[in-house]
């Protein structure tokens, strides 16, 4: 079971940029799909992106197309989200998960290793 640690959350104003990275350590971090989700106050945790192994397959949430970036580091074990243009609505606890899987997924069902989170706040 791979553990995870988020880090670069903060407070930002509305049109900023923050980069959260996590961390992976007591697995094979090159064959996960890497995830981030979000879970705002009173709402179900939700799909951001994912990441595939070699970082070359890449999926969005709808929401954040355009404006966030997912990549991943294989040499650090790290997995990184680079949210820019950042709105109110993207305020929330940001969780990165891993699944180990030849199979990509977005559902939080599908990750079976989930960080700590870590909390973004943007201010209007």
């Amino acid at each position: 079971q791979v553990q995870l640690v988020e880090s670069g959350g903060g407070l930002v104003q509305t049109g900023g940029s923050l980069r959260l990275s996590c961390a992976a350590s007591g697995g094979t971090f090159s064959r996960y799909y890497m995830g981030w989700f979000r879970q705002a106050p009173g709402k179900e945790r939700e799909f951001v992106a994912v990441i595939g192994w070699s970082g070359i397959y890449k999926k969005y949430a709808d929401s954040v197309l355009g404006r966030f970036t997912i990549s991943r580091d294989n040499a650090k074990n790290t997995v990184y989200l680079q949210m820019n243009g950042l709105k109110p609505v993207d305020t929330a606890v940001y969780y990165c998960a891993a699944r180990s899987s030849v199979l990509a997924a977005t559902s939080t069902d599908a990750f079976g290793s989930w960080g700590q989170g870590i909390q973004v706040t943007v201010s209007s």
